[in-house]
């Protein structure tokens, strides 16, 4: 017979030594007071908590890369972005030197954050318009309104929303429901978005274009819809690329994460894909020195029946009741987790504090900058920056693409 949790908790008091961090939690758990409000009233923040099996802080050799690394002077060339989300593809191309002509978007409040951070961008979404991709003509209306014209000399960059076609958002699915085994295509709100976008590049013919999806679109109905699609895109004048599956580690991103990107241009010229990193930056290095004054650094208010249990982990291990893993700082983390569109995203546990990630610590893992503010409630902030293709990453494919199609030859 199992513990029960009550015995659960009682078996991790007895393994932790007696100080003043298990003392305060015990009292916590057994009095069902409130973490937060037990710790201000002692004048000592969570990040004073620490694991059982711990190692320091200390400088790690590779250090992190910020988006700084990539900027460029601007190169005239000018881009759209569909599916923009909050913007890390944009900020990827902006940082490259690309000129944003429209940012295409229908969640009013990733609109909202890309409104404060960018002001001067053209946001294509509520409330001043749908911002709808699936309503083709009224999107065409609405960039040829913001003078995206036809034959465009710059470059469509979007990725459809993926969780039709994810191996992880399907292991979040019972086996027995509708949503299991990836359905894709015919997912009635989604499934369709990959080709609405495939109609906008062949009705408004940029010069380039990109599309970011997961690694499940390629074997989905055994890669047909695909096919499919990319023969419209060879139809109308593209040479496309063989579909590239990069994993973001291997491009200075402290993160595991795996998409696939497809490019293709109205010229003859190869595409050249961006050079991959010597050595992987570890996650440690992207948490460390975050200030307190940072913006979307609030932690949570976590229980201390929950700290208990996480003080015992070791480096990579999870809790299974919380289903959080404890980060290992010496190596890339595992993918951050966006979440539901309709819920909020969840963080993994800090190496070094047994507590779970801030917004902004997120954030620093998909290389956003420390002044990109997240808007909405913690959740949706959450469900934002996983999204998001890392800026860093976006940043490398954008000047592979101008280096590829055009930088004069």
């Amino acid at each position: 017979m199992g513990l029960t949790a009550q015995q659960e908790l009682f078996s991790i008091e007895a393994s932790l030594p007696s100080n003043w961090q298990t003392q305060l939690l015990r009292r916590c758990a057994r009095r069902n007071l409130d973490l937060e409000q037990e710790l201000q009233s002692i004048g000592r923040p969570i990040d004073a908590f620490s694991y059982t099996n711990s190692l320091a802080a200390d400088d790690l050799p590779v250090q992190y890369v910020t988006l700084d690394r990539f900027k460029r002077r601007r190169n005239g060339v000018p881009i759209v972005s569909l599916f923009s989300g909050c913007g890390g593809l944009d900020l990827g191309f902006e940082a490259a030197g690309f000129e944003q002509t429209a940012s295409v978007e229908i969640n009013e409040l990733f609109c909202e954050t890309l409104r404060l951070n960018r002001p001067k961008w053209k946001v294509v979404g509520p409330p001043d318009y749908e911002g709808n991709v699936s309503d083709r003509d009224q999107l065409v209306r609405d960039l040829k309104g913001v003078g995206v014209k036809l034959r465009f000399d710059g470059i469509f960059v979007g990725g459809p929303p993926c969780q039709p076609f994810s191996i992880a958002a399907n292991q979040r699915f019972s086996k027995s429901g509708k949503n299991f085994k990836r359905i894709g295509y015919a997912h009635k709100t989604n499934g369709n978005l990959l080709h609405d976008y495939v109609h906008l590049i062949t009705h408004f013919l940029p010069a380039a274009f990109l599309i970011e999806n997961v690694p499940g679109l390629i074997d989905i109905d055994e890669g047909k819809q695909l096919e499919l699609v990319l023969g419209k895109l060879r139809d109308a004048g593209y040479k496309v690329e063989p579909p590239l599956e990069l994993n973001a580690a291997c491009y200075g991103v402290p993160q595991q994460r795996t998409r696939l990107f497809i490019v293709g241009s109205r010229t003859a010229r190869k595409f050249r894909r961006p050079r991959r990193f010597d050595s992987l930056v570890p996650c440690g290095a992207a948490l460390t020195g975050v200030s307190a004054a940072l913006p979307n650094h609030e932690f949570r208010n976590h229980r201390a029946e929950s700290i208990l249990r996480y003080m015992q982990l070791n480096f990579g291990e999870r809790d299974h009741l919380g289903r959080v893993d404890r980060l290992d700082p010496r190596i890339p983390s595992k993918t951050v987790i966006a979440g539901g569109t309709k819920g909020g995203g969840r963080s993994h546990l800090h190496p070094h504090v047994p507590r779970t990630l801030t917004v902004r610590e997120c954030a620093r893992l998909q290389t956003f900058p420390d002044d990109f503010v997240f808007q909405g409630p913690a959740a949706r902030q959450f469900t934002q920056v996983g999204n998001a293709v890392p800026p860093v990453l976006a940043a490398q494919l954008a000047l592979a693409m101008y280096d590829s199609y055009f930088q004069p030859q």
